[in-house]
């Protein structure tokens, strides 16, 4: 059984008499100089007066370097991105607060604690556009039927169609299917079309050809657009949750830097929007009158709903390499996207044993394996899902995401695995591949869980590190050290077996 690691008692202990201090104020303003007048979303849940929506937001102070501010932790929260957005480090944010073990994965949403901060100029809007489980397509989805919501509004998606996957989906089954794979929530990719193409409202799309504003050749279609859409708010969410992106600039080359207080759904937006818009249009959209207040006006305010999609002191449960324990595959891809391009570095490619390169079919005795004991919850060329929890449902806990397995002997819906079992075999099927192998990336709650990170995606044994791009790096167990690389040499030689 998988021995999770929790805080000390004492730690929990010291977590309830500070929220029990901070819960017994009653002061709109802390006296922490690190404070701010922003929506008290505890109440208003973010929503301005609207008598008072165009009065800009307050400005953050010049703080003193080093100088410790109040901080309310946020789900999926690490300290290496906290140091990151706060422009200070593990060590200083550790000896500001002794009750955080240096071990510690994730922090508690809603805990407290103080952070030595280093001020940087140009800190954008400290408004919070959307809670992280309203961004990801987390168990908060669940129940919300898109087709019946499209088929209830009078809008053009209603009636829009696109050739995809081999076959014609409706609207509202285009919306799903980019909300499945890149595991974006459904209710925020209808506010986006609402928001920028009146999907819902309007009996037309704008005269354009890029309705949404990105701009790649022979990807002006609503759908295209809308699956750039996805790809840049995945990376805007995984930059800022990995501590990566911290600064980015408009379309006229003006700098922004996110707020260090905000959260990774309401980054992802502002970068999504930065993309596009300059000036007055990317300061509404980010503003309460922006995407927010269209998000509100078809599925209620967000944040009235205080989920915590990735809990405090997360661990993965045992994983084992993706293949037969007695064998020796070669790791040909470090930590890349899970899905599409950039971020997230979510997933590890390993390949099996070839005489040649390129797109072979795999040996018989080759196939890819479970990793865990799990349910089949989706099988298709576009990716199939392992739920280890076995509930049934890929937005809800632990999930073991494979791509790139051959759509003959895939394991079907709702077979039920146990850890090492035939899943399927290695290919070159569903997306882009220069060679034949398994592709497999972890998701927790819908949220893609990165490979390098304080949760690392450790399989039997191999903890994976970043390179210095996309598909490099390297695995680790021991004295150990392989280094990815296409080539599939003995250098890239991997066993499940303990030396």
């Amino acid at each position: 059984m998988n021995q999770k690691t929790k805080f000390p008692s004492s730690y929990a202990v010291i977590i309830i008499i500070i929220i029990a201090l901070t819960l017994s104020s009653c002061s709109t303003l802390s006296n922490n100089p690190g404070s701010i007048a922003t929506p008290d979303q505890s109440s208003t849940n973010g929503l301005f007066d609207p008598a008072s929506a165009a009065t800009p937001l307050p400005a953050r102070p010049s703080y003193a370097p080093g100088q410790l501010v109040d901080y309310v932790a946020q789900s999926g929260d690490t300290l290496p991105a906290l140091a990151r957005h706060f422009n200070t480090s593990v060590d200083e944010i550790l000896a500001a607060n002794t009750f955080i073990p240096r071990e510690a994965t994730t922090m508690p949403q809603g805990m407290p604690i103080q952070i030595p901060i280093y001020y940087r100029a140009l800190w954008d809007t400290p408004f919070q556009i959307i809670p992280d489980h309203a961004f990801v397509n987390s168990p908060t989805s669940i129940g919300f039927n898109t087709a019946a919501f499209v088929a209830s509004q009078p809008g053009w998606l209603q009636g829009y169609r696109a050739y995809v996957g081999g076959e014609w989906k409706s609207g509202a089954e285009l919306v799903d299917y980019i909300a499945v794979n890149y595991s974006i929530n459904p209710r925020l990719l209808l506010a986006i079309l609402e928001y920028q193409g009146g999907a819902l409202t309007k009996a037309e799309p704008p005269v354009t050809r890029n309705l949404l504003g990105l701009y790649r050749p022979f990807w002006d279609s609503p759908y295209l657009q809308l699956v750039l859409a996805a790809n840049t708010l995945n990376n805007g969410y995984y930059g800022w949750r990995s501590g990566a992106l911290i600064e980015f600039e408009e379309t006229n080359d003006i700098l922004l830097r996110p707020d260090p207080w905000q959260n990774a759904g309401s980054v992802a937006l502002q970068y999504y929007f930065s993309r596009m818009f300059t000036g007055k249009d990317y300061d509404l959209a980010v503003s309460p009158n922006g995407l927010y207040s269209t998000y509100v006006t078809f599925f209620g305010d967000p944040w009235e709903d205080s989920f915590e999609l990735i809990p405090g002191s997360l661990q993965q449960p045992e994983l084992l390499l993706p293949f037969p324990s007695y064998q020796t595959w070669n790791y040909t891809g470090g930590p890349h996207t899970g899905w599409g391009t950039g971020a997230p570095f979510s997933a590890l490619d390993f390949a099996p044993p070839s005489e040649s390169s390129g797109c072979v079919p795999a040996k018989p005795e080759n196939f890819a394996t479970a990793v865990a004991d799990g349910l089949v919850v989706r099988s298709a060329v576009d990716g199939l899902a392992l739920d280890l929890d076995k509930d049934g449902d890929e937005r809800t806990g632990w999930v073991v995401f494979y791509l790139h397995l051959a759509t003959d002997q895939r394991a079907p819906l709702g077979s039920d695995l146990k850890a090492g079992d035939k899943i399927g075999y290695p290919s070159c099927e569903g997306g882009r591949s220069t060679g034949t192998h398994v592709h497999v990336a972890r998701k927790y709650n819908g949220e893609w869980i990165l490979a390098d990170s304080p949760l690392p995606f450790v399989l039997s044994g191999w903890t994976p590190h970043n390179g210095l791009d996309a598909y490099q790096g390297t695995l680790t167990r021991g004295g150990l050290t392989i280094t990815a690389c296409e080539c599939g040499d003995a250098y890239t030689a991997i066993s499940g077996k303990y030396p």
